[in-house]
């Protein structure tokens, strides 16, 4: 088992540390946190020893999992990298895309594995209709979420809407060609909501959308390609997959046929593919202590991260020239 510890014990940082003392396939040796008076508290509360230093939980680990927040991301995994352990790091990678790309070329450098945690790549709903979204020409993302004071230190480009980013690039096989985006500062000093249109090379067009001031909350993309429509529900882990095909000559009395403007019949298919519940958070970790073992790439590499942040860059660029 890969002895594993934890930089940044707030909210997420908490989960991190009861899911890893959870897992068969790590250790947990511990955690640090800067704010030491919350730290004995929480070594007090449950049981997870607190070191006194960064370097000190860094030289007893084989992985760090970075939950710190955002500004501190690069500090902490220079640190990781260059004392040789591997790394989990939090979305957004880093600050900046400068800061990503020297995270990327380092790991690589001291031969370490590396991962982002970008969770919606583990929701359930979406691993299982990842494999049928195959060449997609339109995509339309909404996420929604209620105002909640913690994660304002950075925009809602890299607070929510970073995690459609990343889907959507994983799926999109094609270099961004263009990007057109509009943001609104309405409580925070960063845009609370922002919506950008997100154009490829190979001519697909996605179009999200992010909010964190909304009355409700939402999670939702759609993915539009030839003779297929596929819906993701990211909140309730739902999905639907919609599929038209050549009509059979005799279809039955309940099949649904539409004939298109050249006189071609289309059958309408429907299908609900099986979505097993997980531990969205557990299994990325355990799937990085795969990465590591079996020498493979992880699911969301260093280099993923750092595409996801320079795309949602070019978006938060775009506010300016409004």
């Amino acid at each position: 088992m890969l002895k594993a510890g934890v930089l940044g014990a707030g909210h997420l940082g908490k989960i991190h540390l009861k899911l890893l003392k959870q897992s068969t396939k790590y250790t947990l040796v511990g955690f640090f946190d800067a704010n030491q008076d919350a730290a004995k508290a929480i070594e007090k509360e449950h049981g997870y020893k607190s070191f006194p230093s960064m370097e000190a939980l860094i030289a007893a680990c084989d992985m760090v999992d970075v939950v710190t927040p955002t500004i501190y991301h690069y500090q902490c995994a220079e640190k990781v990298i260059t004392a040789g352990k591997h790394l989990f790091i939090e979305k957004p990678i880093t600050h900046t895309v400068t800061q990503a790309d020297s995270i990327r070329d380092l790991a690589k450098k001291h031969g370490v594995r590396g991962q982002v945690g970008q969770v919606e790549r583990y929701n359930p709903a979406f691993m299982a209709v990842n494999h049928m979204i195959d060449k997609p020409m339109f995509i339309e993302a909404h996420r929604l979420a209620e105002f909640n004071p913690r994660g304002t230190d950075v925009s809602v480009v890299l607070d929510l809407m970073i995690h459609d980013i990343d889907a959507i690039l994983s799926v999109v096989k094609s270099d961004v060609k263009k990007v057109h985006a509009s943001g609104v500062s309405v409580i925070s000093e960063t845009p609370d909501i922002a919506n950008a249109r997100i154009e490829f090379e190979n001519g697909c067009v996605a179009n999200l959308t992010a909010s964190r001031i909304s009355m409700k909350k939402m999670r939702k993309a759609r993915f539009f390609q030839k003779d297929a429509y596929i819906s993701v529900d990211f909140l309730e882990k739902k999905c639907e997959v919609v599929k038209m095909k050549d009509a059979p000559k005799n279809p039955d009395d309940f099949a649904m046929v539409l004939t298109n403007a050249e006189g071609v019949n289309k059958q309408i298919y429907f299908d609900n593919p099986q979505v097993a519940p997980n531990n969205a958070i557990l299994d990325e970790l355990d799937s990085f202590a795969d990465a590591i073992t079996n020498d493979t790439t992880p699911v969301v590499s260093l280099t993923q991260g750092a595409e996801a942040l320079r795309v949602a860059m070019m978006i938060i660029e775009n506010f300016k020239t409004l």
